[in-house]
Order: structure tokens, then sequence, then C-alpha cells
């Protein structure tokens, strides 16, 4: 079976945040860095080129398909940043509503930038999906 392609590296966090050109963008990075490490209490890691990743999870499916992949992030793209939330927005209708201006995919959430957003709704998000995707496969630190 074919390895996924996008797994961690040991490029520099710091460089990578370092680079983003857009000065608002990378303050928001920033900010989200901090904020995550202080949820999850991981370090950060490059998850592929552009996710900086915390914590990761192996999962088998019942295809028989295996990985790792980082157990929540985010990625300071250039129209906006997007969260990681794993496996996905289950039931999280009532955090969703209280946090501001978003869009969100099955397992991203695309914020314009932090001013749009409630932080500690975002905070709460994210320590609501590390608790669900511990119901599901086991989480660890990266």
């Amino acid at each position: 079976m074919a390895e996924n392609k996008t797994q961690f590296n040991d490029v520099s966090v710091a460089d990578f945040l370092n680079a983003v050109p857009h000065p608002v963008r990378q303050a928001d990075a920033r900010a989200l860095d901090a904020m995550f490490q202080r949820v999850t209490g991981w370090k950060p890691r490059m998850f592929g080129p552009t996710i900086i990743g915390y914590g990761q999870y192996a999962y088998t499916y019942e295809s028989g398909h295996s990985g790792v992949c980082q157990a929540t992030g985010f990625s300071p793209r250039k129209a906006n940043q997007v969260l990681y939330i794993m496996p996905g927005y289950q039931d999280f209708g009532p955090i969703l509503d209280r946090l501001g201006k978003c869009k969100t995919g099955k397992c991203c959430l695309y914020i314009n930038k932090l001013a749009d957003v409630d932080l500690a709704v975002v905070e709460e998000l994210v320590a609501a999906g590390l608790e669900d995707l511990k119901t599901r496969w086991p989480v660890s630190g990266t």
C-alpha cells in the first residue's frame, strides 16, 4: 500500500512562520501557534510543507489503509488561516455558532483573520476536537 504524501518532517516551524509574507497573516499564525501549544501541551512540527501539526494519531481504516496524521493544527494560507480539527466537525454546531465569521469543510475551518472570530471559542473547538479524536484513535504528542 502506498504511503501518505503528507508526513511529518524536520523543517523548522519558526523558519516557516518567519516566511509567511503577509504581516497580519504572520501575526495571526504566531497567535495560533501559541494557542495550539497552550491547548494541546505539545510542541509544533511541520506536517507536509505547509501544515503546522500538534500531536499525532495512527489510524487504520476498514479498507486496511493506515497512516499517521497530525492530531490538530493549522496552515497560514494566502487567502486565510486553515485550522484542522480531526477527524472532522462531528457535533460541534453549538461551538461553531459562537465562533464568528468562518467557513467549514470536512475537517477544515477557514478564518480570514483572527479579528473575525472569538479566540476563546477557537480554543474550545480545538480542545473538543482533540477529545472527540481520542474516542476514535490513540492520540499522542509529536
